[in-house]
């Protein structure tokens, strides 16, 4: 089974290096994984978005014409009633032809009084030929181009409020880009120096087993001189056995670890991490230092643009309270075939209040009152939790430094302790258990050192990605003092 194991973990460490892995450092890794995350990239397309519809708003205030043409075919029935027109016209005409006669001299009365008398005996006959009503009816197709136009005046702030809740929600993309971007560099640091440690305990786990292939060759020697029992022998075979075990698992998990940077980089040929495990030995600054810049956090910017969202929501409910004004117009543009009741062109300014509405306004008002002092509390409590999470991170790279460099003596007193059971047991005056211990201890040391110096970056990045402080990453890279791919 150990050999099974560790053909195949040789057979998978053979095809990552068949892919000629590109040796990458970490500054270059850094350079590309913008382009190579395509969650960053989305939310700049997001950020855009949003800053798109923020600039929108800005011309709310401007007039919205339009241009609208349609084609209108109607009927019109019209009924006049002449009852009353005809009957004073009859009377108004008795009474001119009654009078006449007087305008005349005397000697011609009496012929103009004939000739009215038979004018009045006429008049019921030419009136009757007058009909009582007069319907006229008419039917026509019109075509009516127009333009209208309106442009707010005032709108009790309800434009002022949108444009405020625009603006706010730029800052909340804003800051989630901000916050992607830090999850990235933590997610770039987590893959590369995993990577290097995968490294590094694959080398730590071959050095095991090379001392263990020593220690029993050794041994079966010491067994044919007589100086050991067989069983002796069997003890360090067994521990030679699980090495080879540990190594080949650690063949498989660098293999995993190398796919997934590659995955990250989107680099399929594979990536070949330069930059080695590192500590700085010097403390970090106080945590204070770190927790004064906390509201330039992207959590903390995001609360703070939620509030904003927030307060523009209570002034655009304050607007269902205060009057509104526009002014419009509209331009008939053929005059010539409008309907009798259209006008030519129209214009005036509207003002409009609403004194009664279907929707409860102050209910409205406080909601967005509430939410108004739920986004203050959510933006207080974010900062509450970034300053925890702040010491947190701060507390966990100093653990990582101190254990780092305590595991220093560790390392060389294993690594005597070793040197001292190898000598003793090759003279026959140390039991193999004694040699594998020793054996053992110095792997176990060896681990626990590189798991040290990887806790050490990943929390360093942590709390220079919580902080938003990440940039400084490769600062504290550059000036580190201690190196694992650079130690013997």
């Amino acid at each position: 089974m150990a050999a099974l194991v560790c053909s195949s973990g040789a057979a998978i460490g053979q095809s990552i290096n068949d892919r000629q892995s590109q040796p990458l450092s970490f500054d270059a890794a850094l350079a590309r994984i913008d382009d190579a995350s395509p969650g960053l990239s989305g939310e700049d397309h997001a950020v855009r978005a949003s800053e798109l519809i923020a600039g929108a708003t800005r011309s709310l205030r401007r007039p919205v014409v339009s241009a609208s043409a349609s084609v209108i075919e109607y009927q019109k029935t019209l009924s006049v009633d002449l009852t009353g027109p005809k009957d004073n016209a009859a009377n108004a005409t008795t009474d001119f032809l009654s009078q006449l006669p007087g305008q005349f001299p005397v000697g011609l009365q009496q012929i103009v009084g004939q000739v009215t008398q038979r004018v009045g005996a006429a008049l019921p006959t030419i009136f009757g030929a007058i009909p009582d009503t007069l319907q006229y009816q008419t039917r026509d197709t019109v075509f009516r181009p127009a333009v209208t136009a309106a442009m707010p005046l005032y709108t009790g702030g309800a434009i002022p409020a949108i444009q405020a809740g625009a603006d706010a929600a730029v800052d909340v993309a804003r800051a989630r880009q901000a916050g992607g971007r830090d999850v990235s560099r933590v997610s770039l640091v987590r893959g590369y120096f995993g990577q290097q440690v995968a490294a590094q305990l694959t080398h730590s786990t071959r050095e095991t087993l090379e001392g263990f292939d020593r220690h029993l060759a050794d041994a079966k020697k010491l067994e044919q001189n007589g100086v050991i029992p067989h069983a002796r022998v069997l003890q360090v075979q067994v521990a030679r056995d699980a090495a080879e075990r540990a190594y080949a698992r650690a063949q498989l998990e660098e293999a995993t670890a190398a796919d997934a940077l590659a995955r990250l980089l989107n680099q399929p040929g594979g990536v070949n991490a330069l930059t080695p495990l590192f500590v700085n030995s010097a403390p970090l600054p106080p945590v204070s230092v770190f927790i004064d810049g906390i509201d330039a956090t992207p959590r903390a910017r995001g609360a703070d643009a939620a509030r904003d969202i927030a307060r523009a929501g209570v002034g655009l409910a304050k607007s269902r309270y205060r009057p509104q004004a526009f002014a419009f117009g509209s331009y008939n543009a053929n005059r010539n075939n409008a309907l009798p009741t259209e006008p030519d062109w129209v214009a005036g300014i509207s003002l409009r209040y609403t004194l009664l509405s279907n929707f409860d306004r102050k209910k409205s008002l406080d909601a967005a009152r509430e939410q108004e002092r739920a986004a203050a509390d959510a933006a207080a409590q974010a900062r509450k939790d970034v300053a925890n999470e702040i010491v947190r991170a701060w507390n966990l790279v100093e653990t990582a430094r101190r254990s780092f460099l305590l595991l220093d003596s560790n390392l060389a007193a294993a690594r005597e302790n070793l040197r001292v059971q190898r000598v003793s047991f090759f003279e026959g005056e140390a039991p193999s258990s004694a040699l594998v211990d020793a054996e053992a201890t110095l792997a176990s040391t060896q681990t626990q050192r590189i798991t040290a110096a990887y806790e050490y970056d990943l929390a360093l990045a942590g709390l220079l990605a919580t902080s938003h402080r990440v940039d400084d990453f490769t600062t504290y890279l550059a000036r580190a003092d201690r190196r694992l791919g650079n130690e013997k």
